[in-house]
């Protein structure tokens, strides 16, 4: 297929990042009220332990969504930002005492680390097929890495970092400034539902702000964008650290939500859910990937319940059926069809009406 044909064929997945953020349009402001209603009413269906982490898996697939699918950028390695942001919480807890500063350093450490590659990366002109090379392997040196540090040398401050045990009785997301009331059950639910809105609303943000626009232009063709003028390498970069700094959050909440941060975290099973997630509800687009992380989080809790059946086989198999039967995900294809009947629909109210003006004749 040419180039040109490709660009069309994106083009509706892409259309709407040609707006300034003042111009995001009124369906994107309906889906976000829905959202917002869907998530406060779920406890009354969900339980809210269940809840919280489908929301974490939601907050981290809108990660990887921003940076591959807005900005042009196929990451492997967001698992890495992911547990780097759970890791540097719990140290920070456990030596501040409470978790308004570990917060910070959880969100900022995934934030610098994705920073510091992403500029190792672009201005070291890295490919794309490396670029996917070198992030994979930063997510299996950091997992090697942390099952490594089960000796006593291993502590930062008065954290020990355990090794594949990981670090257990950290102190969990606290009010601000109260460290003795602990934010969990219901209440971690809503802050993390609160949180991926917030999140999901400043991604939309950047997408229809200048920037975006210049990451869709990187996106479809990054020569024409650097010959233009623009710095490409360092628009990148900071949508690459924009990125790790939103898995690092979904790193940092997950933390607190099961006490506990293992080098799982860092997995290549990690790795490879997300891209599933984006690749399942629709590439390309913010709300897709959110659905499909959650979509396929409740699913594999539901598949887990039932030992005579792999997760792992399930998941690739829908990952096949997707990629061969709805290649641009979920979504992009329910709202394409959703045009095409409403178009129709149109059509047939215009045909009725001229009939019936005739007939009036």
């Amino acid at each position: 297929m040419s180039n040109r044909r490709r660009g069309a064929a994106a083009a509706p997945a892409h259309g709407a990042l040609a707006l300034r953020p003042d111009q995001i349009p009124r369906a994107w402001w309906t889906g976000f009220a829905v959202a917002l209603v869907l998530l406060a009413l779920a406890p009354l269906v969900v339980g809210e332990y269940t809840l919280t982490l489908l929301v974490v898996y939601g907050l981290l697939a809108l990660s990887l969504a921003f940076v591959w699918g807005i900005s042009g950028i196929l990451c492997f390695g967001q698992a890495a930002f992911y547990g780097l942001g759970a890791y540097a919480y719990a140290v920070a807890a456990i030596n501040f005492g409470e978790s308004t500063g570990a917060l910070l350093v959880g969100v900022l450490v995934a934030g610098v680390f994705a920073l510091a590659l992403g500029a190792m990366m672009f201005y070291g002109r890295i490919g794309d097929v490396y670029l996917g090379v070198i992030t994979l392997v930063t997510t299996l040196i950091l997992f090697k890495y942390a099952n490594s540090t089960a000796g006593e040398a291993y502590v930062i401050g008065e954290a020990r970092l355990g090794g594949f045990n990981g670090i257990p009785g950290f102190p969990i997301l606290n009010v601000p400034g109260l460290p003795e009331q602990p934010v969990y059950g219901l209440a971690l639910y809503y802050v993390a539902a609160v949180v991926l809105l917030l999140c999901w609303y400043l991604c939309r943000r950047l997408s229809a702000s200048a920037f975006g626009r210049l990451l869709a232009g990187i996106r479809e063709n990054e020569l024409r964008a650097e010959l233009s003028g623009y710095d490409v390498r360092l628009a990148k970069t900071l949508a690459f650290g924009f990125g790790g700094a939103l898995a690092g959050l979904a790193g940092v909440l997950y933390a607190c939500w099961a006490e506990i941060v293992t080098p799982e975290v860092f997995s290549l099973g990690v790795s490879a859910e997300i891209i599933i997630w984006v690749l399942v509800g629709g590439i390309g687009t913010l709300a897709g990937p959110v659905l499909g992380a959650i979509g396929l989080g409740a699913l594999k809790g539901v598949l887990g319940a039932q030992q005579w059946i792999n997760n792992a086989v399930v998941m690739g198999v829908l990952l096949v059926l997707v990629v061969l039967f709805l290649p641009s995900g979920i979504l992009p294809t329910v709202a394409r069809v959703a045009l095409r009947v409403r178009d129709g629909w149109h059509r047939a109210r215009g045909r009725t009406a001229q009939t019936g003006g005739h007939d009036g004749k």
